[in-house]
C-alpha cells in the first residue's frame, strides 16, 4: 500500500512539474520579413496580401480535362 501511495505522489510530482515545460525553451530572433507588406499586409495581425499568380485561360485548358473524363468514364 506504502508503494502504491509513493507511486501516485510520484506520478503527481512529475505531472504539475511538467505544466511549464515549454516555458523556457524559446529563442528571440529578429524577424527577416519585418516591414514586408508582402508578408503581414497592413500590419503583424492583418491577413497576408500576397501576390496571387493570375492566368490568362485558353480554350486548350477547358478541352483537356474533358478529354481525360472521356477517356476515364467513358460518354
Amino acid at each position: 500500500m506504502k508503494r502504491l501511495g509513493f507511486l501516485f505522489l510520484l506520478a503527481g510530482v512529475v505531472a504539475l512539474s511538467s505544466c511549464d515545460y515549454q516555458k523556457n525553451n524559446t529563442i528571440k530572433q529578429k524577424d527577416v520579413n519585418a516591414g514586408s507588406e508582402r508578408i503581414y499586409g497592413d500590419g503583424p495581425d492583418a491577413p497576408a496580401r500576397q501576390l496571387k499568380q493570375q492566368y490568362e485561360a485558353s480554350p486548350e485548358d477547358a478541352a483537356r480535362p474533358t478529354a481525360i473524363k472521356e477517356k476515364l468514364y467513358g460518354n
